[in-house]
């Protein structure tokens, strides 16, 4: 099932302290100022900044879903493809892209709250 940049837009606001904010004219999110998912203008995917091995073992698992993006895909820069996602997926991804650029203490504050 098919996720729109609308749920994506929820996903991640979802994270905590996230905040929208347009970066190169396109709706990213971020914590602490840092990108954790940006959503290009009519693009078919979103992008994810995800460590190296999270990126690695989701394109392993999820072939033609999970990409590395084509900038930057050794820094973690990984594309979601919207069409082919499902909502599970998508929130498992932003929250793994939220938990590695937040800074340590949200992250364990965020684990105590579950």
């Amino acid at each position: 099932m098919a996720i729109t940049p609308d749920d994506i837009r929820r996903l991640a606001l979802e994270e905590p302290h996230a905040a929208e904010m347009i970066h190169r004219r396109s709706p990213s999110f971020r914590v602490n100022m840092r990108i954790f998912c940006m959503l290009p203008k009519d693009a078919a995917w979103a992008v994810l900044k995800l460590d190296r091995e999270d990126q690695l073992n989701m394109i392993d698992g999820h072939p033609g879903v999970v990409t590395p993006a084509r900038l930057y895909p050794h820094h973690g820069w990984t594309y979601l493809w919207l069409e082919t996602a499902d909502e599970h997926l998508a929130r498992t991804l932003l929250h793994l892209a939220w938990t590695h650029v937040a800074p340590r203490h949200m992250v364990k504050a965020s684990r105590l709250a579950m």
